[in-house]
């Protein structure tokens, strides 16, 4: 099972650029298996473009599940979360982009729940997870 993030989604029913590269993305891990979207992503994507109902169905026909997070998840998430705000404070500086208990919920989600994550955000996903595997769409 592979989970995705909200900004793929975002994405994939968007205008933007990315919409065919989140596609090809999506149509190959489908192939794989099951694909997700935990409970966190599927309210950034209805807070990101609206008409959560609509979402549903198009989330629903794409054949993307939704999988919701467990306790241990939620639990990961917390502690990285904590471990990213020492990080910080012990370097003396606030980041630059902070991140939200949100992103930590996805990443702990992906990491204990699936077997990867498709994101645009690797580079975090990868230094907060270890040995999650991160699939990046690529244009």
């Amino acid at each position: 099972m592979i989970a995705v993030d909200s900004s793929v989604i975002v994405d994939l029913l968007g205008d933007g650029d990315d919409a065919e590269a989140a596609e090809d993305c999506l149509r190959a891990a489908l192939s794989q298996g099951p694909v997700v979207a935990c409970d966190v992503v599927v309210s950034e994507v209805v807070s990101g473009l609206g008409h959560g109902s609509q979402i549903i169905d198009t989330l629903e026909e794409i054949g993307i599940a939704y999988s919701p997070l467990e306790l241990r998840a939620a639990t990961r998430a917390g502690e990285m979360q904590r471990r990213y705000n020492e990080r910080h404070r012990a370097a003396g500086k606030a980041a630059q982009a902070p991140r939200t208990v949100p992103d930590f919920l996805i990443g702990a989600h992906a990491l204990l729940q699936c077997t990867a994550l498709i994101t645009r955000d690797a580079a975090f996903y990868r230094d907060y997870f270890k040995g999650l595997k991160v699939i990046v769409p690529k244009a």
